[in-house]
């Protein structure tokens, strides 16, 4: 019975590993779309969510084949309830790629982004494909070292989205009110796919250590 509760935890991390690089490359052809308003790679980021809507529909079956059927209990047991929050948060990273693909589609063939903010959406769409691949990592090693780590690297990420709000503050922005909410919530997508990968990285450390982080920063 535990060897089988082991392959089937296995086989459950290795399926969010592989949504989290699912995402992650949505998101780098989002990003790519939406700089150079691409309308066939904005396509084909929205026709590709069912797949992550669907991969996300069976790791939860996989997770509650776990509970019904190994029967796990204490430190078992907080791995397979972790299991269903991380499809969650992998389910989330997926739809804000799709908003960001979406945005691209609605506003071709005009440009999205004014040359002014363009810089800050090439470096956060850099940084949220390097999230989601130590996301991956994460997963897969279950090191909590590796994911308290992890949760430091998005603040990169929240200095991007800042600094955005001082650019449209600046009595210079003459770009008008649709861009501005445009770059308000594109850059709320980012920052938000990053939050999540963060929320990964805790989920995984809780489920090695049965600690949060903070309790593990306590302790040390």
């Amino acid at each position: 019975m535990r060897d089988a509760y082991q392959e089937q935890m296995a086989a459950l991390n290795t399926a969010l590993g592989d949504m989290v690089d699912e995402v992650g490359a949505a998101m780098a052809q989002a990003t790519q779309a939406l700089l150079e308003g691409d309308l066939e790679l904005a396509e084909e980021v929205i026709s590709n969510h069912d797949s992550v809507a669907a991969k996300s529909a069976e790791a939860e079956d996989q997770a509650f084949q776990l509970l019904a059927l190994q029967a796990p209990v204490a430190g078992d047991l907080r791995s397979v309830v972790s299991g269903f929050q991380l499809v969650s948060e992998i389910d989330r990273m997926g739809a804000l790629a799709l908003h960001v693909a979406k945005v691209a589609r609605r506003r071709h063939p005009a440009k999205v982004l004014p040359d002014e903010v363009t810089g800050y959406f090439e470096e956060m769409g850099r940084l949220a494909v390097e999230l989601a691949h130590a996301a991956r990592r994460v997963l897969e090693n279950q090191d909590y070292h590796d994911a308290l780590t992890l949760m430091d690297d998005d603040d990169a990420m929240d200095d991007l989205h800042r600094h955005l709000f001082t650019v449209m503050m600046d009595r210079e922005w003459e770009h008008g009110v649709a861009a501005a909410v445009d770059v308000t919530l594109l850059g709320r997508y980012y920052e938000r796919f990053a939050d999540h990968a963060v929320l990964i990285a805790r989920r995984v450390v809780f489920q090695a250590t049965g600690k949060t982080p903070e309790q593990l920063l306590e302790a040390s």
